[in-house]
């Protein structure tokens, strides 16, 4: 079983940056791949960023804008978020699955709003 707890959201102005923070239970944070999500109102959750192994992977939205990171000492995994845009508006989830498997772990979330 894997805990996940998000932090770091809070209100930012376009064109500004913030850092998210998703800290893990267990003893096996390395063996996970670690992905980040985003659900604006009324729209249904979407695929943000994942890392795997020293492999990461974007959403075309996010890309350039957005680097996802762990630090495996700390049980972390980090989204650093610059240039934010209005439209990155949303709450952020962290989720963990194991290799081959379904995103079956997830945060509680953590709200972005980004103010134009």
């Amino acid at each position: 079983q894997v805990q996940l707890v998000e932090s770091g959201g809070g209100l930012v102005q376009a064109g500004g940056s913030l850092r998210l923070s998703c800290a893990t239970s267990g003893r096996t944070f390395s063996s996970y791949d670690m992905g980040w999500f985003r659900q604006a109102p009324g729209k249904e959750r979407e695929f943000v960023a994942a890392i795997s192994g020293g492999s990461t992977d974007y959403a075309d939205s996010v890309k350039g804008r957005f680097t996802i990171s762990r630090d495996n000492a700390k049980n972390t995994v980090y989204l650093q978020m610059n240039s934010l845009k209005p439209e990155d508006t949303a709450v952020y989830y962290c989720a963990a699955r194991t290799e081959g498997s379904h995103w079956d772990y997830w945060g509680q979330g953590t709200q972005v709003t980004v103010s134009s």
